[in-house]
């Protein structure tokens, strides 16, 4: 029985390996690239002239799966069995033809987009059949090529080959890599592959192992199809690339057979993620624009371009009579053809454009969605033989290849924008931004805070300028006015003299009366000089009262600003102090208000044993009678409450208020409610104050407490409060007439203590001391009595 082994499965066909003639052999045209030029496959023909006729240009079918026949030579084994037969297979590669001969005389015919010899070359099947996807790849669409055909016709030697001995040798997925490679830029692209197996309808990371169980995830919207869990891992270079085949490969589950020595027991599945970034479309944008354009530039996402290769290597079918599997080889074998036969479903109802394709019968048909009737651009290339021992797998590859040719997909460009690229650069150009701005900040308020440094000092150098000037000029014009006086004195003197002189001495006359006439043109002369440097010193003192004018409006512009800032910092001192006191005062009113509560509790709970004491010092029987009942609710606090309860309430009262009692009545707190009602009791415990909670609404608040009120303790002390009110004449007709007996006899049909019972008789005994109100009282005081009775029973 053959067993499942992990090995190393790179080795040759067979001991007769495939004859390469590059120089010999033409290359024809790409499946892909350009199909304009390329045939369009019609449905499955026989060998009739007209079927081969029928054939036509396929121009409006851009994305239809492309088939591709290789035939494997004859082995060692074939070349000794089949010595007396002759191929079953005929290639005619310039025609596109393909003759499967049933025997000598009948053949059928087929037509496939390409056939390939068995002495084509790794790099020929390449070229016809891998390259065109690959191109499509690198400009952004989804690309899947796919070896389809029996177990033992070259398969994996096509697509996985690694060609370390021999380069020639290379299968589809090396020169896939090294095409990938060569076209993209490292510093803005990258490569990255996943290599998984498909065995036993179980998908398994063949780059960790540990990883057995990758589950299948569908967009809802896109319906691509991906699988999160299994290994990624980027290339950098070919060398890298052939270690992953290489360690994947060691992992690969292969199998000996009869009719393969490493026959492949699973479904190899290479996923090559594309990832290249467009370049040149911001040329269009004009560069008279600037700084406009250059935003433009900025702002615009950079676009991406994703494509994905998937290369698959399917396991061989077979026929478990001729591979001889036994044991688990066997399970292994019938899950690949369940597997295959589930994809062979698929191929007809695409083909048949039924309007249900079973994608989900199987895993492999998940994964292979998008290749069959999806989005990407599809090469098939089937696998055959040349025995006629092997004819009917022959045959069906054959069918399998021709109903694939009628698949049609739909291209579309994996092209989106990077805007993780774009945040990136945009955060850079912020950052630049807000340090720019913060420098250009600095650099202002530094300016700022030179130029008015400078203007100060200016200020200050012209005031001391024009101080110095006005007090050169006055010192100089004063010192001028001095000297004039002083010398229009000394020659009024001599002229005074002269005058004088002249009068006295004959013979002067005529000379003296000259003199005088000289010192009158003088003293003329002297008085316009005098008048002139009058003119040049109100001149003098006239400027020197704009400069001063203006110096004084300087200071004013100073004085004004350095009043506002004082008035700023006084405004945002008041601020400040008023921040403070409302604090101060929100700390007061916090502690005002714990102090009320703690009095509050205190005061209720000396309530509380006040009515223990009374109950204590009370009558030992809780029936001793009526008149017993009216007697001890008619002075319940009075007599044994001591100075200290008074004063606290007193204290209380006086405080907080009555209203504000009251209104705690209401309190949705249960706690608070009853302390509320029992502080209330102990005030209508003194008559001074009845008249007052009357008048406060308080009897209301308690009639609508016992309406209202389910709990036993607010019975009992609401009972107690409404008997000392009841005490007071005025007070027992409010109390009837707002309901009040009829309401206390129906609380003492809900309590079920003696001590509220006790509070509720005593109540209706002072209303019962009113004589104008014994007929409403008798029905419901039988009612009460009554009660009573059965309570006690």
């Amino acid at each position: 029985m053959a067993t499942t082994a992990s090995i190393y499965r790179n080795g040759n066909y067979s001991k007769n390996s495939l004859i390469t003639n590059n120089n010999k052999v033409e290359r024809p045209p790409s499946v892909n690239s350009n199909p304009k030029n390329s045939l369009k496959s019609k449905s499955l023909r026989k060998s009739a002239p007209a079927a081969l006729g029928a054939a036509k240009d396929d121009t409006g079918v851009p994305g239809r799966v492309r088939v591709a026949v290789r035939l494997r030579p004859r082995n060692a084994e074939e070349m000794v069995a089949d010595a007396d037969f002759a191929d079953c297979v005929e290639l005619q590669p310039e025609v596109k033809r393909l003759k499967l001969r049933k025997n000598n005389w009948d053949s059928d015919t087929y037509e496939f987009d390409e056939l390939l010899t068995e002495f084509a070359s790794q790099k020929r099947v390449y070229e016809v059949v891998a390259k065109p996807v690959v191109e499509s790849v690198l400009d952004g669409y989804n690309g899947t090529v796919m070896a389809y055909g029996q177990t033992g016709t070259g398969k994996t030697y096509t697509l996985g080959r690694l060609g370390e001995e021999d380069t020639a040798a290379r299968g589809i997925m090396v020169r896939a890599m090294e095409d990938i490679l060569a076209d993209v830029s490292l510093e803005t692209d990258s490569v990255s592959i996943s290599y998984l197996q498909l065995y036993m309808e179980t998908i398994q990371d063949l780059l960790n192992p540990t990883n057995d169980n990758i589950s299948i995830v569908e967009d809802p919207k896109s319906g691509d199809v991906s699988l999160p869990g299994a290994s990624l891992v980027e290339i950098r270079n070919q060398q890298s690339f052939l270690e992953l085949l290489r360690l994947g490969e060691a992992h690969r589950f292969a199998a000996n057979t009869k009719l393969n020595a490493e026959s492949s027991r699973s479904h190899a599945i290479l996923m090559v993620h594309v990832k290249r970034s467009v370049r040149g479309r911001d040329s269009d944008l004009s560069s008279e624009n600037g700084n406009s354009s250059r935003m433009v530039k900025i702002l615009k996402p950079p676009i991406v371009r994703k494509g994905k290769l998937v290369i698959v290597d399917l396991a061989g079918s077979e026929r478990i009579d001729k591979s001889g599997s036994e044991g688990h080889t066997l399970e292994e074998a019938k899950s690949i053809n369940l597997s295959l036969s589930a994809l062979g479903k698929c191929i007809n109802a695409l083909a048949e454009n039924s309007a249900h394709v079973p994608v989900r019968d199987s895993k492999l048909t998940r994964l292979l969605r998008d290749s069959f009737g999806g989005t990407a651009r599809t090469s098939l290339v089937i696998t055959i033989g040349p025995s006629p021992r092997h004819r009917g797998e022959t045959a069906s590859t054959i069918m399998f290849g021709q109903r694939a040719m009628k698949v049609e997909n739909m291209l579309k460009l994996k092209e989106e924008f990077d805007y993780k690229s774009l945040s990136r650069r945009l955060d850079l150009q912020l950052d630049k931004f807000i340090a720019e701005h913060e420098r250009q900040q600095k650099a202002f308020e530094d300016e700022i805070e030179r130029v008015t440094m400078e203007a100060q000092n200016r200020i200050s150098e012209s005031e001391r300028n024009n101080a110095d000037a006005l007090e050169k000029e006055r010192t100089k014009y004063q010192k001028e006015y001095m000297e004039s006086i002083k010398k229009l004195e000394e020659k009024w003197m001599m002229n005074q003299q002269k005058h004088a002189g002249g009068e006295n001495i004959p013979g002067l006359k005529d000379e003296s009366s000259n003199a005088i006439s000289n010192g009158k043109d003088s003293r003329v002369a002297n008085m316009e000089e005098l008048a002139e440097m009058k003119k040049r010193l109100q001149k003098e003192t006239l400027l020197r009262k704009v400069a001063e004018g203006e110096v004084n409006i300087l200071k004013s512009q100073l004085a004004g600003l350095k009043k506002s800032e004082a008035s700023a910092k006084s405004d945002i001192s008041k601020l400040q102090k008023m921040l403070e006191d409302e604090a101060r005062q929100k700390e007061k009113l916090e502690g005002e208000i714990a102090t009320l509560q703690s009095q509050l509790l205190q005061i209720s709970f000396e309530a509380d044993e006040t009515a223990r004491r009374i109950d204590k010092g009370g009558s030992e029987e809780v029936l001793g009678g009526l008149d017993s009942l009216m007697l001890q609710v008619r002075q319940p606090q009075i007599n044994d409450s001591g100075n200290g309860e008074k004063a606290s309430i007193a204290k209380l009262f006086e405080q907080v208020g009555l209203q504000k009692i009251l209104s705690l009545l209401e309190a949705e707190d249960a706690d608070v409610r009853i302390h509320a009602v029992k502080v209330v009791a102990n005030l209508a415990a003194e008559e001074t104050n009845q008249e007052k909670i009357v008048e406060a609404g308080g009897l209301n608040s308690l009639l609508t407490l016992l309406r209202s009120s389910e709990d036993e303790t607010i019975y009992r002390v609401a009972a107690g409060a409404i008997a000392n009110l009841a005490m007071n004449e005025t007070n027992q007709e409010l109390i009837m007439a707002q309901g009040g007996i009829r309401l206390l006899s129906m609380t003492a049909g809900n309590a079920e203590d003696p001590q509220t019972l006790r509070m509720i008789a005593g109540a209706i005994a002072n209303l019962c001391g009113n004589g104008k109100l014994l007929d409403p009282i008798d029905v419901y005081s039988a009612e009460f009595a009554s009660c009573l009775h059965c309570k006690l029973v």
